[in-house]
């Protein structure tokens, strides 16, 4: 195997380390290899690859999911500083049905995070300039797209910065509850 995993959410996340083939260069390694990951059960086809910087530490991004039938699955990892993912169950017919886990992710500790279906996800920068590339299996679709509070009482999210010293889009900062947007999956 080229990388060790460990699920998490009732073996809904994955993490991934990928493996490092290193030498005098430096590393060579495989990030993705989509008959691995099928052995492991993460089956899905991605579609496209998105890269985010976000220039300030404590700038938070999500917690963001589309609507079926443009849901996406993800999967996350960073080129450059660190970040604390989330990833928060949405399936009411999930036994980890809104819980969270959150993983530091960093360019050092070179971890992956795969997301499936029906999870909203975000990250806050633990550092400043943080890169963060992404896989997704479905195209953005903007009718779809939605965003629910970090802070919603209902998740239990705790962040190692206090509200004030995070940076958000105007979307993110006004998110709604769970509760006012309702059942989606």
């Amino acid at each position: 195997m080229n990388f060790q995993h460990t699920w998490h959410l009732n073996h809904s996340v994955c993490e991934l380390t990928p493996y490092k083939h290193e030498d005098n260069r430096g590393f060579f390694s495989e990030t993705y290899k989509k008959n691995l990951f099928e052995e492991i059960g993460i089956s899905e086809t991605f579609v496209q690859e998105n890269l985010s910087f976000s220039k300030n530490k404590y700038t938070f991004r999500g917690l963001h999911f589309q609507k079926p039938p443009f849901d996406q699955a993800k999967l996350i990892r960073v080129l450059k500083g660190s970040v604390l993912d989330i990833a928060l169950d949405l399936r009411p017919s999930s036994p980890s049905y809104l819980q969270h886990c959150a993983i530091e992710l960093s360019a050092l500790n070179f971890k992956q995070l795969f997301i499936p279906f029906g999870f909203a996800h975000g990250f806050l920068t633990l550092e400043d300039n943080c890169e963060i590339s992404y896989k997704i299996s479905n195209y953005y679709h903007a009718p779809s797209d939605v965003t629910v509070s970090v802070f919603d009482k209902d998740f239990e999210i705790s962040l190692p910065c206090k509200k004030n010293q995070i940076t958000f889009s105007s979307k993110d900062a006004s998110a709604p509850s769970w509760r006012s947007i309702g059942e989606i999956f």
